[in-house]
């Protein structure tokens, strides 16, 4: 999932600061990373906050890294 990797690299984040940021553990975080394991939906829904992007750019199904506008 170079996508995620990418995006989490470019916001200078490291997969200990992912896992504090969304409390996925590290070793399932980098499982997800290189696609050795899929994310459920509320861990996808974690790493969307945590990358302020949306769940359809992490699945993959747009283009568009700005996520929605969010409730408050």
């Amino acid at each position: 999932m170079s996508r995620l990797k990418d995006l989490r690299k470019s916001k200078g984040y490291t997969q200990l600061k992912m896992q504090m940021l969304t409390g996925i553990d590290q070793s399932d975080y980098s499982k997800i990373e290189n696609e050795k394991r899929y994310f459920t939906f509320e861990q996808c829904k974690k790493i969307a906050i945590a990358l302020d992007t949306s769940m359809d750019y992490l699945a993959g199904l747009t283009d568009e890294e700005k996520p929605y506008p969010r409730k408050k």
